[in-house]
This record gives C-alpha cells, structure tokens and sequence, in this order.
C-alpha cells in the first residue's frame, strides 16, 4: 500500500480529479487543489505543441496570485491528430466528430506541465504519447458515448476507462494520456527540491 505524504506547499491548479489520484498513486497529496480558470482555446495558427506548453504555464500563474510563498503544479493535456487541436467533447456530436476521426488512425496527446516555484519560477516539461486507435464501427461509437465517459475529456475519450479497447499501440507515457505524465512530475518536484527521489517530501 502506497504511504501518501501531504505536501502542505504545493498547489494544484487543477479541477481534475485524475490527476489528483495520479498525484496519490505516487504518493504525494498536494496542500490544496485550486482549479484555475483561464481561457483553453487555441490562439490563432497556434499548434499543438505551443498550445499544450502555454495553458499549463498560464493556469500556473493564474492560480500563484492567490497562493504566495507556495509552488504552483499546473498541466495541460492537448489530442491532436496532425496539426489539429481536437475539442474536450462537451456534448455527444463533438465526442462522435472526435471518435470518427481518431478511428483506424494515429494520434498525439501532448502534455503539458508547469511548476512554478515560489520564487516565480516557471519549470516545464512538454510530454508527448502516440495512440493508434483501431477501427470503429458505429456501434462501438455507440456504446461509448451511451457511457458518457467522454464529457469533458480531450479528444472525445477516456484512456483509463472503456475506451481502452480501442486502443491497438501506445508509444510513451501512460500516464500522460490520463492526464499527467508521472515520470516527468516526479523529476520536476525533485529538481525544485520539493521531494527526494524517492518520492519523499524534503
């Protein structure tokens, strides 16, 4: 069983509860968890790979104004299927474009992660986790969106949930897909001097 040690001065800037329990699966409980709220469409021409990077150092900053004197974990999780930024599906006619499209092809989830210290200092790493999704068939598209696992998720899915059996290859970080890459947190944490490398508060 994982010891979860609170780490009274760190931040998440984040209403999502997946990264709150990717967070615990290493067993780290950040102080206090303030979603930011900031503006998540894309600037115009801007690609993927800036997109993901600037939102999660946007929501960082957004959310250090309210707490000084702690650092700030933000992150950002862009689907991109070429050069195009796909929605987070707010109802089912966004969640089948996103399916139709992903379906019998490749695709990029690109994560974005920021710490900012206390000191104001912005720490990123950009994650990026190629998913080839198999083909769907309507009834498969079906049975999914009757789910309703893809409300609110980017790209029209969930990893960690049904969608898994449409997933043929995955190439990187699991985690990143569900919404925070571990591997890359867990050195940005350590290089900061907030945990020592085995995950323990410093």
């Amino acid at each position: 069983m994982t010891t979860l040690h609170t780490l009274p001065d760190l931040i998440l800037a984040s209403a999502s509860p997946r990264r709150l329990d990717l967070l615990a699966q290493i067993g780290l409980i950040p102080g206090a968890v303030d979603p930011a709220a900031v503006d998540e469409s894309p600037a115009k021409g801007e690609l993927p790979v800036p997109h993901a990077a600037r939102l999660a150092e946007a929501k960082a900053r957004a959310v250090a104004i309210r707490h000084p004197g702690a650092a700030i974990l933000a992150a950002d999780t862009v689907v991109a299927c070429g050069r195009r930024i796909l929605p987070k599906a707010e109802d089912e006619r966004t969640a089948r474009a996103c399916l139709r499209l992903l379906s019998g092809r490749r695709h990029r989830v690109l994560g974005g992660v920021c710490l900012l210290t206390a000191e104001g200092k912005a720490l990123t790493r950009l994650v990026t986790t190629v998913v080839t999704f198999k083909r769907l068939d309507d009834t498969e598209i079906a049975t999914y969106l009757a789910s309703g696992e893809w409300h609110g998720k980017a790209g029209g899915y969930a990893i960690q949930g049904r969608a898994a059996l449409f997933v043929r290859a995955l190439s990187g970080s699991y985690s990143n897909v569900v919404g925070l890459p571990l591997f890359e947190t867990g050195n940005l944490l350590h290089g900061a001097g907030v945990i020592d490398g085995g995950g323990n508060p410093l």
